[in-house]
């Protein structure tokens, strides 16, 4: 039985007690060792057999610990995760993983000299409504897809203090919900040719964007990717249009709730719930095709696979598969997007290799 992986934790506020810890416990290949947290009471009511420490240093300087796991603010993604690579760690770093594709390509590049994982935490890969899209679209049931809409949006016009409203920290949508919606888009369709983006500050006194609109050019298709705090109605969370149907699916994968609530991978109806997609395709060819619709059922999200791929990566040396130059790509596309906001125009994509 191979031995679980020994995982560090820098940080327990509310992504490193949601989607991290409780998903590492339960993912039967990696344990939470150790926590760094100046809040030490809650992480030790949940994880008693963990040793705390009240930040990096320490827990970098733990023998056991063979993987750091960033999950605190924004604008520490960086330093902290260089720290943790040259302090000989494999890493795992939150979305975004940087605020810069040059830092992204630092690390990454950090990473393959040192022969260690630097795995960007683009958990909703793992969301089942998106690995749905990608079976529908590797089966080719839509024929070729010429308009793909990827909505993540909510309704919260009250602005909180808190980071995550500072745009100086790395708060705002396009940095908190840009790289999951951008990083789905790379691992269906490549790199684009072109990005175009308007990125608002809509709520008053908001401090940091809340509207998040991004257009991925290719020659065959648009892609549209969109956020806002601001709606109260929500519209589907993908539409997709191809020549030979639709597809169109409302709701958000099941799994946060889920988690929020104290529900655990593995634990019945863990990751279900998902509503159904619904799916209007031609079916026969030439003058004998029909145009049928029927439900598509979205598959269970599993998170704990994301760990288990680490695991898998770190001790068995197989591809993680989010791969760092996906990490550099997404923080690309975030800078290329703020800067046709700024200017009014779109802007080539050039890989940052």
């Amino acid at each position: 039985m191979t031995t679980p992986l020994k995982i560090g934790l820098m940080g327990y506020g509310f992504a490193g007690a949601t989607f991290h810890a409780p998903v590492i416990e339960h993912c039967g290949r990696a344990v939470v060792a150790a926590i760094a947290t100046s809040s030490p009471d809650k992480a030790r009511a949940d994880y008693p057999d963990a040793t705390l420490v009240a930040g990096i240093d320490a827990l970098l300087a733990l023998d056991e610990v063979e993987c750091a796991v960033i999950a605190t603010p924004n604008d520490t993604h960086y330093p902290l995760a260089k720290q943790s690579l040259e302090a000989g760690k494999h890493v795992v770093v939150d979305k975004p993983v940087t605020l810069t594709p040059g830092e992204a390509r630092t690390l990454a590049d950090l990473a393959k000299q040192r022969s260690l994982l630097f795995a960007p935490f683009h958990n909703r890969r793992w969301d089942g409504d998106f690995m749905t899209v990608r079976d529908l679209l590797a089966a080719g049931t839509l024929g070729r897809v010429t308009h793909f809409e990827s909505h993540f949006d909510r309704f919260r016009p009250g602005v909180r203090q808190r980071w995550r409203e500072e745009a100086s920290r790395g708060g705002g949508l396009l940095f908190d919900l840009g790289p999951h919606l951008i990083d789905q888009a790379l691992a269906l369709f490549g790199a684009p040719a072109t990005v175009s983006a308007t990125v608002k500050t809509h709520r008053d006194n908001g401090g940091a964007p809340d509207y998040v609109h991004v257009l991925l050019g290719y020659p065959e298709r648009e892609v549209v990717l969109h956020a806002t705090a601001l709606a109260a109605i929500d519209p589907p969370r993908f539409a997709i249009h191809g020549m030979r149907g639709s597809y169109v699916k409302h709701g958000l994968d099941t799994q946060e709730d889920q988690l929020k609530a104290g529900l655990r991978p593995g634990q019945p109806g863990y990751g279900g719930g998902n509503p159904a997609g619904a799916l209007r395709v031609l079916e026969g060819e030439g003058d004998a095709a029909r145009e049928m619709e029927r439900e598509l059922p979205t598959r269970d999200g599993a998170y704990a696979d994301l760990y288990r791929a680490v695991a898998a990566a770190i001790q068995d040396g197989v591809p993680f598969p989010v791969s760092p130059d996906d990490a550099v790509d997404v923080m690309t596309i975030i800078e290329l997007a703020q800067k046709s906001a700024d200017e009014g125009r779109r802007l080539p994509f050039v890989l940052l290799r």
